[in-house]
């Protein structure tokens, strides 16, 4: 959560529209775009005014976003693994690998389409159910 002054001071950097669009994670943030990835995310930085450890943020193109939506080389820039972001560093470059999948496949977790366990062996005892006899 953000001060009143702070967030004032954001709202004139970046303007009613975009000001509607970050009040959906409850803070207002302005910073220079490092870089967007392949899904649309956009990279965002602001080292003079923000606290440590919360100088790089995402901006998700989707609204119902997914954390895993986000590329390793980006992960390691956003998570402070490494000082350069994959648009400056060569060995975060890489592309779309052969075993990769061109189009994202989002976590599945505690949705309906979770994947399930099941047993295929048989139970070794059954439940009883009673017969009551006719009168």
């Amino acid at each position: 959560m953000s001060t009143i002054l702070r967030t004032l001071r954001n709202l004139r950097r970046i303007g009613f529209k975009e000001y509607g669009h970050q009040m959906n994670v409850c803070d207002t943030k302005a910073g220079t775009l490092i870089g967007t990835d392949r899904y649309g995310n956009k990279f965002y930085e602001n080292m003079e005014e923000e606290l440590p450890l919360r100088t790089r943020w995402v901006d998700y193109k989707e609204h119902e976003y997914d954390p895993s939506q986000i590329e390793p080389g980006w992960h390691a820039w956003i998570s402070y693994m490494v000082d350069a972001p994959p648009t400056v560093d060569r060995a975060l470059q890489t592309g779309v690998r052969a075993w990769e999948l061109p189009e994202h496949r989002p976590t599945l977790t505690l949705s309906r389409a979770a994947f399930k366990t099941y047993s295929t062996t048989r139970p070794k005892y059954s439940a009883w159910t009673p017969v009551a006899a006719p009168r």
